[in-house]
């Protein structure tokens, strides 16, 4: 059973007589009759009592046009649906997020992709960047904000946004008195340091930053939540490496000091995506529009 055919059992039933459909639809009449009369072996039950000058639907043919109408009705309604969505009319998207992405990203982009399509309906999902490669990886999210280097090989990623990391420290800190020279890493052995709980790519950067400067992080806070870490900073309880879009945020009852690096380490935000899944037209829509507000930052 073909939807050709049943749309040719509509129109037949509609014009009653054979003639009229094939005109309608723009096809020979023999074809008309050869489809039907395949319909009909198909099923195998008449659907219409050929007269000589009309055409009449039997019994079976009532319940077959009436469920016909409504498959058509369904497949009409379907094919606009798909188009709705591929002119992004409306659709869903599903985002994954690292919570400091969250906190600093987000808030530039969504408000301007929600201006441009206001049908589409975003879900964020927010977790650790560990958790995050999983659930992209399993198709759980359609794309994720992800830091550089992934773990997962079933990812594919593009970049967006290279952010230098800096070193925050509490106002009254020695450290705080050389804003305008550079701190080497190896200075900061015997300090206290605040973190990221572990599973969040910061937290992984900053051992790796102080493993490669010869010591291990004496980490004596972690939070989940950057503005605690920039908190307990403020608070003197330690010292922290943060990104400087974060840094240059303004908290209530927040004043840290910022310093710069000497080796100006980086991180890599990335739009990751499973490998080889079909990319929709409001993810590339979404991929464009990050892509576009943070160049506009650079």
């Amino acid at each position: 059973m073909e939807l050709r055919q049943l749309l040719y059992a509509v129109q037949i039933a509609k014009e009653h007589n054979f003639s009229r459909a094939a005109e309608k639809l723009h096809i020979a009449q023999p074809s008309l009759s050869q489809q039907l009369s395949k319909l009909e072996k198909e099923i195998g039950v008449l659907l219409f009592h050929r007269n000589t000058n009309s055409v009449e639907l039997t019994h079976a043919g009532q319940l077959f046009i009436d469920k016909a109408q409504q498959i058509l009705g369904m497949v009409d309604g379907l094919r606009q649906e798909m188009e709705d969505i591929s002119q992004m009319k409306k659709g869903k998207l599903i985002v994954g997020s690292m919570p400091i992405t969250g906190a600093t990203i987000l808030p530039l982009v969504l408000p301007v992709f929600q201006k441009r399509f206001p049908q589409i309906d975003i879900t964020l999902i927010e977790e650790t960047s560990a958790n995050l490669e999983g659930l992209t990886a399993s198709g759980e999210t359609d794309i994720s904000l992800l830091m550089l280097p992934l773990q997962q090989e079933k990812l594919v990623y593009q970049t967006i946004y290279e952010e230098e990391i800096v070193l925050t420290v509490p106002p009254e800190h020695p450290l705080a008195l050389r804003k305008s020279t550079m701190i080497d890493v190896s200075e900061l052995a015997a300090e206290p340091f605040i973190a990221l709980k572990r599973g969040q790519g910061l937290r992984k950067m900053t051992h790796e930053l102080c493993n490669e400067a010869g010591f291990t992080p004496n980490v004596v806070f972690e939070s989940s939540n950057m503005e605690t870490v920039l908190s307990l900073v403020a608070a003197g309880m330690g010292i922290a490496f943060v990104p400087s879009m974060i840094s240059q945020r303004t908290y209530s009852d927040i004043s840290p000091v910022n310093l710069h690096l000497a080796m100006r380490p980086t991180r890599k935000l990335v739009i990751a995506y499973r490998r080889e899944r079909y990319l929709s037209k409001a993810a590339e829509a979404f991929i464009n529009t990050i892509s576009e507000v943070m160049q506009s930052r650079i």
